[in-house]
């Protein structure tokens, strides 16, 4: 690993564990030079990195500013669960169950799933708050006829861990929408949105490995806190001439 990339590691994690804190000022280039025993231009690349990785601004006559990285990357393909985001990305975070209540599909999600409006749910309604302010509400119907029972503990935990670690089931995939909306007045009830008036919006349809319908999920996220991420590789470009 080149110097500037070791650099690069150990000022990221400064800022991480907010040794560096957002809207404070890097030390000078020169400053870090002497810190690291390298040239300005050994830091300067350390700082390229920074730059484009999104954790710094550079600013004309000020120099390294700090950003705020309290966001929190969603891949936009991948089926994971926000408990499995929360340990992964070490997000300090805390769960509020607001509803856990057997009841019927509300009408527009039946016609997203295209199914009964008569369909008996487990509906499921939980706020995610980071440092101390709820950020996300996360909306779930679990199909009663998939999922018998599901225990207040189990839904404030994690739905998918009491769905594959308890029930046995394995779940396959889903069908994604992502779409930025006018908040609601629920969301404004129920979440920190400190007069925004919209939120990204989440929703998927969740089958089982065999390809049955067993929840319609529906996550709403205050815009300056959360991102979605996805990995993109270019391919070849096909040869229309053969």
């Amino acid at each position: 690993m080149s110097r500037f990339q070791e650099i690069f590691l150990d000022i990221e994690s400064d800022i991480l564990n907010q040794t560096y804190k957002a809207g404070e000022l890097l030390p000078s280039e020169n400053k870090l030079s002497k810190k690291y025993n390298v040239s300005r231009e050994t830091i300067r690349k350390a700082l390229t990195l920074l730059l484009e990785s999104g954790y710094i601004q550079k600013k004309q006559g000020k120099g390294s500013i700090v950003l705020d990285i309290k966001r929190f990357d969603f891949p936009i393909s991948g089926l994971t669960s926000y408990k499995e985001l929360e340990e992964a990305q070490h997000i300090n975070s805390e769960t509020v169950l607001i509803k856990n209540q057997i009841e019927t599909l509300p009408e527009q999600i039946a016609t997203f799933l295209n199914i009964s409006p008569s369909t008996e749910v487990h509906a499921v309604i939980r706020g995610r708050k980071v440092d101390g302010e709820t950020v996300i509400l996360d909306k779930d119907y679990l199909l009663t006829s998939v999922i018998k029972e599901l225990p207040d503990k189990e839904a404030k935990k994690s739905l998918y861990n009491y769905i594959e670690k308890e029930l046995g089931l394995t779940i396959g995939y889903a069908r994604k929408e992502f779409i930025v909306e006018p908040a609601t007045k629920e969301d404004r009830e129920l979440m920190t949105l400190h007069g925004d008036t919209h939120v990204v919006v989440t929703r998927s349809e969740v089958h089982l490995e065999d390809t049955t319908l067993f929840q319609y999920t529906e996550s709403r996220h205050r815009l300056d806190k959360f991102r979605f991420v996805e990995f993109a590789r270019r391919r070849p470009p096909m040869d229309y001439h053969k």
